[in-house]
Order: C-alpha cells, then sequence, then structure tokens
C-alpha cells in the first residue's frame, strides 16, 4: 500500500476502534452524511438549511452562535447594509474572536468551497514528489475543470494549485484517486472535519459538487481556512496567481491558468475559495491581513445581485478591521474537537431524587464513556487526520441574548508541502474553466 493511502486508512481505522470503544455517549449521536444514491439537490432547502450543532447538542462557539439571525459585538460599528448573504461569519484569525455573524451553524450546500477541507486532508498525507497521471475520469468530470487530459502527467504541487486557483473538479479528482480513492478521501475529509470543530460539515466529494446531505456551515468554512492561512506555505499556495500545465503529445499543448480569488490584489488578502452551484449558491471564504491583524470571513448561500459574494465578503472585512483590535466577540472559532464538550443529560422536571449511591454510579456511568471519548479524540487528533465526533441536527429558535462565552485562545500552526513557482504569463494566456 502506498503511503498516502496507508496513512488515510490507518487514521481512518484508528478512529473507529476508538470510537467503538467509547461506550453508548458516544454511538447515541449520530452525525450527519452524504447520501450520493439520493437524488441530487438542485435548488437550495426550502425553508432554508437545518441548523448544525456539536456533540448533545452543544452549540459550538459560545452560546451567543446559537441563532439563526445575527449577533454582533458590543460597541462596534453598524454592520455593513450591502451584506444581505443569509449565512456569514468575520472572525479574528489569531484570538479565534466572531466579532459578527448570521446564521453560523446554518447547513448549507458548500459549492466549491469544500476544496478548502480536501487541501487541508490532504496536503500532510500526499507526497509532493508523486506525479499523477490523467484519466478519462478526468477528462469528463462535471463543472469547472482545469483542463486534465487523459496520460497527461501532473506532480502534485501542480494539482493543488489547480484546485484552489482554478476549482478545478478535475483536479480534486486525480488527487483523491492518489490518496486512494474518493470514498477513501471523503471518510478522511469528514474525519478531519470532526478533529478540528466543524461538526455542520459533511463532505460528500473532494471536489464540492452537490451530494444529498452534503453541507458545511459559516463557521466552519472559517475554521477550515483559518488552519489553512497558519502555515506560510499554504498562503503562498492561496496566492499564486499563475501556474502552467504541460503540454501532452498528441493531445493537448501546454497553457497557463490564473488565479480566480475575485479579491486577489486587495489589501492583505492571503487567499480566497469561490463556490457555486444551483443548489448552493454562491459561496465564499477568504482572509487578509492589515497591520499584523489577521481576519476570516466566509459567506454562503447568496446570489450575486445585488453585490457578489466576494464583495460581500470585502466590505465585512473593512468592517472587521476597523473594529479595535481585543474586542470581545460574540463566540469564538474552537482550536480543536477537544475544546467541544458534550451536553450532559439532566433530570426531568419533578422527577424523584435518586439516592446517593445510585446518583453516583449514574455518574460514572456517564463520564466513563465520555472521558473515553474525550480521550480518543485527543490521541487520534495528534495523528494526520483526527477524530471522528458526533452531530445531531437540532434546529433552535433564534437567540439574541444569550450568556457571552470566555475569551478565545490562538490556534497551533498547520503544516504543508511548499508549492511550486509558477511561470511567468504568455500572452494569449486563458483557462478552460466553466464555473468556480
Amino acid at each position: 500500500m502506498r503511503r498516502p493511502v496507508a496513512r488515510l486508512a490507518a487514521a481512518v481505522l484508528a478512529t473507529g476502534l476508538l470510537l467503538g470503544g467509547a461506550g453508548p455517549a458516544v454511538a447515541e449521536d449520530a452525525r450527519p452524511t452524504a447520501d450520493p444514491s439520493a437524488p441530487t439537490p438542485t435548488a437550495p432547502p426550502p425553508g432554508g438549511p437545518p441548523q448544525g450543532s456539536g456533540p448533545g447538542g452543544v452549540t459550538v462557539g459560545g452560546a451567543e452562535l446559537d441563532t439563526r439571525g445575527t449577533v454582533v459585538a458590543d460597541g462596534t460599528a453598524p454592520l455593513p447594509d450591502e451584506v444581505v448573504a443569509p449565512g456569514w461569519l468575520v472572525a479574528d484569525a489569531g484570538s479565534g474572536a466572531v466579532l459578527a455573524a448570521r446564521d453560523p451553524h446554518g447547513r448549507y450546500y458548500p459549492a466549491s468551497t469544500l476544496k478548502t477541507l480536501t487541501l487541508l486532508t490532504l496536503l500532510p498525507v500526499l507526497d509532493p514528489a508523486e506525479v499523477v497521471e490523467g484519466t478519462v475520469e478526468d477528462e469528463a468530470v462535471e463543472g469547472s475543470r482545469v483542463g486534465m487530459v487523459a496520460g497527461g502527467r501532473y506532480p502534485v504541487p501542480l494539482l493543488y494549485q489547480a484546485l484552489v486557483m482554478q476549482s478545478g473538479n478535475d483536479a480534486a479528482n486525480a488527487l483523491a484517486r492518489a490518496a486512494g480513492g474518493t470514498d477513501v478521501t471523503v471518510r478522511a475529509m469528514n474525519e478531519v472535519a470532526g478533529s478540528i470543530g466543524a461538526f455542520d460539515t459533511v463532505a460528500g466529494t473532494p471536489s464540492g459538487l452537490d451530494v444529498a446531505g452534503q453541507s458545511s456551515s459559516p463557521y466552519d468554512l472559517a475554521l477550515v481556512f483559518r488552519r489553512l492561512v497558519e502555515d506560510p506555505d499554504t498562503v503562498a499556495l492561496l496566492q499564486t496567481r499563475l501556474a502552467e500545465m504541460p503540454a501532452v503529445e498528441g493531445r493537448h499543448p501546454g497553457f497557463q491558468f490564473h488565479n480566480q480569488n475575485p479579491l486577489a490584489g486587495t489589501p492583505g488578502n492571503l487567499g480566497g475559495k469561490t463556490g457555486f452551484t444551483d443548489a448552493a449558491r454562491h459561496t465564499f471564504v477568504t482572509a487578509a491581513e492589515r497591520d499584523g491583524r489577521r481576519l476570516v470571513v466566509s459567506v454562503m448561500g447568496t446570489e450575486s445581485v445585488p453585490l457578489r459574494a466576494a464583495d460581500q465578503a470585502a466590505s465585512l472585512l473593512d468592517w472587521g478591521f476597523a473594529t479595535p483590535a481585543g474586542t470581545e466577540g460574540v463566540g469564538r472559532l474552537v482550536d480543536s474537537a477537544a475544546e467541544v464538550s458534550p451536553l450532559l443529560p439532566t433530570a426531568l422536571p419533578g422527577a424523584a431524587a435518586a439516592p446517593a449511591s445510585a446518583a453516583a454510579d449514574d455518574e460514572r456511568s456517564v463520564l466513563v464513556p465520555v472521558s473515553l471519548a474525550v480521550t480518543a479524540v485527543g490521541i487520534v487528533v495528534a495523528t494526520v487526520v483526527g477524530v471522528r465526533r458526533a452531530i445531531e441536527v437540532v434546529p433552535a429558535p433564534v437567540s439574541r441574548a444569550p450568556e457571552r462565552p470566555g475569551r478565545p485562545r490562538p490556534g497551533p500552526p498547520a503544516r504543508g508541502p511548499r508549492p511550486p513557482r509558477a511561470r511567468p504569463p504568455a500572452p494569449g494566456a486563458g483557462s478552460p474553466s466553466t464555473r468556480p
């Protein structure tokens, strides 16, 4: 077995064994899954997306984020009127403080913004020296393509560039094949999402093409992109302006492709990822640094009029940077799943008090499996892809003034391979991509 496949398989197996030994408390929280056999969604869910939550129904990031409406930090300027997306979030990428959000845990279709999770998952496990051969399936993949052809030979770092710069679904397909196949890669993506606390995210494809049950949220996209921009090598990849696909003799001449990040070149931008499908509508996630301070912004489920997703994100970045550094947030981006504690069950109203010894036994029966589950998280997070935790989708009422969570802490950096150096532009450069 090749090294990437072995690493992914080992992580998935370890997670299954650890969760299997964690007892009924973990098993009761069944995480939603994607269903590729169900009809492909062609429009946003009627009435809006379901609301996500963490294990036992806990709101990841703090109680104030348990809302379908808008929450904003105290003492800040009015939010930009042009931000009309149904789901968005702006947070300090350093401290993790969420400065404002709308429907932060809404489980929207992510479209190609899910490729950020694909990148985060595969960077640590694929050998950057590996060369992947294109297939007929790569050529025929649905949606946006960078232009791979069967028989072409493509280094892994070039495929990373095609994945994020041109949103190539063919590149996503090839990278997944190099990692052991689509099923292995998707399962690993879900393990990574669980390990970082992204419990609203359910991956069904490496590309983000719509699949029934696939989802992410403004909160989770910010979690993933925050991890990516913590590493200078990954930022260099996200900021690459131009790359070149090699010629395939007798099939296709070489050509250049450009970065499709609409905010590339704006002040301090660290990278961005677009997305669009009929079901997801327009999605976007980005980060920027100004005066030594970094913010991350995600926008989901919006239309391109009156303002496209990237321009709404730009307005939120400007608003966020105008907010004083150190402003106490309405919640925080967690550093890992280990910070997300499931809610313990409480007695029903009016129930008779149990004897002290029985109560102690009951407490131990709950705490033992929970402690085992937390231990499992700690062990697997130390591996490449981490441990998958549970999620229960529980629609929640609009909440505007719950208790304020504690102050955030910065998270550890993530590491990835160094991308190849892009070649200078040539006259008449073009791109065969059809859709972000």
